[in-house]
């Protein structure tokens, strides 16, 4: 029971890393009208949190290496915690921008921690369940935010929303400190050197092994904050609230369901490919006349595939910790990359061409991805026949 508890508090704490996201995107309209100078702007006001992220990623799972997972989780967690705090405030425009810039690294540490730590505590079929639970924290965090976050902020503002969720964030902290969950890290107490720091990403990109849950996990990245985002704003206002909620939700109950079943007849990347098949199959639907609102929910229920698969993917392809953590590493900074990018990529795609054109491309989008980790599948048979 011990090691259940550990598990759901490290995921608790990703609930809150997701929630740095969740808590702009979600009442994005709200947040807009407290900037009214900056609407261009605002955008990146969501986005900007992955620019840590997308830069250092990568070298993150390094770090772990260096710190070891629980101090690293620690300060992550206090210090978004602190931040949120001081978001309440509601600071300047750009100061409010360089808050959410150093956010990223609270993020960046917790997704990277939080992760390594539960595929240390957990062997075999429980690794299984415990990975697919943790890919659920972003779906999670953001049906919560639309189905009490938008209520909490109607009643009581978004001080007290920001506020919360920075309290929340230091109290996690505080539960896992009591834990004390101890794991085997070999440190690395080696100097660093602008060497070793490009020798990180050519070990994590030139594996097929490290690289691949990232190299996919970039392709899923790139469209789900951004359709989050975008999507629920063109269905009619009535329905659109519960559409949000239900979106991420539909990817949570199908990957609980669906992929601790299919990794015991299927390899962890084929279930991934198997999400972004399914994904075009989805967005397909709405060319026949399906309606928005249904291949929205639909979409997001087959991509849960993509979520449970990825993360299940970096223990079963990587055995030892160090290597672990270099894959969760390069997701956080693949995953970094495709936030930072995806919102600002696809509203541009919409704004010049339109509603179908943006649907398009992130058909192209998957399928880009499939490819990808066939040619990497076929990387890792190479390597292991030669060995």
């Amino acid at each position: 029971m011990l090691r259940v508890f550990q598990v759901l508090i490290l995921w608790l704490a990703g609930l809150g890393a997701a929630t740095q996201f969740a808590k702009i995107a979600v009442p994005f309209p709200e947040l807009v009208l407290l900037y009214p100078d900056h609407t261009e702007a605002m955008g990146w006001l969501l986005s900007i949190i992955s620019l840590i992220g997308a830069l250092l990623g990568a070298l993150s799972g390094a770090i772990v290496g260096r710190v070891g997972p629980m101090k690293l989780l620690i300060f992550g967690l206090c210090l978004g915690g602190a931040i949120s705090v001081f978001q309440a405030t509601w600071p300047g425009f750009y100061i409010m921008l360089a808050s959410r810039f150093v956010e990223g690294l609270s993020h960046l540490a917790i997704v990277v921690a939080a992760p390594t730590l539960i595929a240390q505590i957990t062997t075999g079929k429980a690794r299984n369940i415990a990975m697919v639970l943790w890919s659920t924290f972003f779906g999670v965090a953001f049906a919560l935010n639309a189905w009490i976050g938008l209520p909490m902020i109607a009643a009581f503002g978004l001080t007290t929303f920001f506020l919360l969720h920075g309290f929340l964030m230091l109290g996690v902290a505080g539960v896992i400190l009591i834990c004390r969950m101890r794991v085997q890290f070999a440190s690395d107490t080696k100097p660093w050197r602008w060497a070793e720091v490009l020798n990180v990403h050519l070990r994590t990109y030139r594996s097929p092994f490290v690289s691949a849950p990232a190299v996919g996990w970039f392709f899923y990245t790139l469209t789900f904050v951004s359709l989050l985002a975008i999507l629920p704003g063109r269905l009619p206002e009535d329905i659109s609230a519960h559409v949000a909620g239900l979106m991420p939700l539909a990817g949570i109950v199908l990957s609980w369901i669906a992929v601790p079943v299919l990794l015991n007849v299927m390899p962890c990347v084929a279930v991934i490919n198997l999400g972004f098949g399914l994904g075009i199959f989805s967005i397909s639907g709405a060319f026949l006349g399906l309606p928005l609102e249904i291949v929205c929910v639909l979409l997001f229920a087959v991509l849960g595939l993509v979520q449970g698969g990825s993360f299940a993917a970096v223990p079963i392809l990587n055995q030892t910790a160090e290597a672990q953590a270099l894959s969760y590493g390069a997701m956080a900074q693949m995953g970094n990359a495709g936030n930072l990018l995806g919102t600002p990529v696809l509203l541009a795609v919409l704004w010049r061409v339109d509603e179908a054109g943006m649907l398009l491309s992130i058909t192209g989008i998957y399928a880009i991805a499939i490819l990808a980790h066939t040619a990497l599948a076929r990387q890792r048979a190479a390597q292991t026949n030669s060995a």
